[in-house]
């Protein structure tokens, strides 16, 4: 049996503040130079789930897709429902599964599920029984916060291990798993409330080789003592904020940029760092494309093979199901930054037609329903990885839609 490994199959976010009004054009427009081409997969088109992962659950060498209640087993795309997930109380149009993060949490060589939810407050991980992972997975556990939009695995403190990192809207918290053998143990990090929100992400902010943690309303400092409290910096406020909120140098300017979207509004935003005369942190609001709504999760990811990630996002299918753009043609699109001209070059790779018969009332409205069948959006987790083992990353795209797989066939 193989060993299972998470970081290789793991591809599972003011007073100084300036705001650029409007947006360059060149960022609107689909790039003309060469793009990479997909082919579109529907792993199951009438999924309601928002959350994914992509790893090999059986051990068979290839890498299957977990979405809510099942796994789906390659390369036919088996279906094996192995837990229940229930629609949400009191809103049945969300299912209690906001995050489905493959690891193996208990060092048996398998990858198990790390999950969240929102109306049941609860952190757990799903039990990957092994010997046949078509059998019912075991539930368990670890937290019950807040309310948490998604999480996501990061090696937060840098020891090399994966942690988890929710959104909860309530408090700044995270997870730390400490022991695998003979029981699991997670190690609970209470950051406090101070900068909680919708939206939450990581990057080394301050260039000290520490990974902060990223707030709609401002950055937490990681101590250099692990067990001294991080200092919170109110210097910006995002709005509703994506997940993840990525912090990196976009212009290669060696300073931490910060990047999201706008979870229940129009827009993907960046914020450029820079340095006043006087030493201080200054951010200025970009923007890199407000043609579309919804856009709750962003991912980075080699795509062309070029050797620099390029950003993937999108439209979340009914994030709230009465919103500013909530029946819009979904999109899925990636972005490349063109440093020589500091312009975001946007690239299509999926994009729908509106919902145009959707009912007037929020509880009216299913997107299985209302979206033409095969509309593909991002949800609440996308999943990057080369499923099919040929030297390039292809995308897992759940939503309330769908699921969808998008080969990348190259440029």
């Amino acid at each position: 049996m193989p060993i299972y490994s998470p970081w290789k199959f793991l591809y599972a976010p003011l007073n100084m503040f300036s705001v650029l009004l409007g947006i360059n054009p060149e960022a609107m427009a689909d790039e003309k130079l060469p793009s990479v081409t997909w082919k579109m997969h529907s792993i199951n088109d009438q999924s309601p789930y928002e959350a994914c992962g992509a790893a090999d659950f059986n051990g068979d060498g290839k890498i299957d897709i977990f979405s809510g209640d099942s796994w789906y087993e390659a390369p036919a795309w088996t279906k094996h429902q192995v837990r229940d997930v229930p629609a949400s109380v009191p809103n049945p149009h969300y299912y209690e599964d906001f995050s489905d993060s493959p690891l193996d949490v208990n060092g048996d060589g398998r990858p198990d599920i790390v999950t969240c939810n929102y109306f049941g407050k609860r952190v757990g991980w799903v039990e990957n029984p092994g010997s046949d992972s078509t059998k019912p997975w075991t539930e368990h556990e670890i937290d019950t916060p807040g309310n948490m939009e998604t999480g996501e695995l990061i090696d937060l403190n840098g020891d090399g291990k994966l942690d988890f990192l929710p959104n909860t809207g309530n408090v700044v918290v995270w997870y730390e798993l400490t022991q695998q053998k003979p029981d699991v143990v997670w190690k609970k990090h209470d950051l406090g409330n101070e900068g909680a929100g919708h939206g939450v992400g990581a990057g080394d902010i301050n260039s000290d080789g520490r990974t902060d943690i990223i707030t709609p309303k401002g950055w937490l400092e990681q101590p250099e003592d692990s067990s001294a409290e991080w200092k919170f910096h109110a210097e910006f406020d995002l709005g509703a904020a994506s997940i993840f909120i990525h912090g990196r140098d976009v212009d290669g300017d060696k300073l931490t940029d910060v990047v999201w979207g706008m979870g229940h509004g129009f827009g993907l935003y960046w914020l450029k760092q820079s340095t006043s005369v006087d030493g201080k942190r200054e951010w200025k609001k970009l923007t890199i494309d407000d043609s579309f709504s919804q856009v709750h999760t962003l991912v980075y990811a080699d795509l062309d093979g070029d050797g620099e990630q390029e950003l993937v996002t999108g439209k979340r299918v009914y994030a709230h199901e009465v919103e500013p753009g909530d029946t819009d043609g979904s999109v899925v699109f990636y972005y490349r930054f063109e440093k020589a001209t500091a312009t975001w070059k946007r690239h299509t790779i999926f994009h729908g037609d509106p919902a145009l018969n959707a009912p007037k009332d929020a509880k009216d409205r299913w997107a299985l329903k209302d979206f033409p069948r095969g509309t593909a959006g991002t949800g609440l987790q996308i999943a990057a990885v080369d499923i099919d083992k040929d030297g390039d990353v292809d995308l897992v795209c759940p939503g309330k839609s769908g699921l969808y797989l998008f080969e990348n066939t190259g440029l």
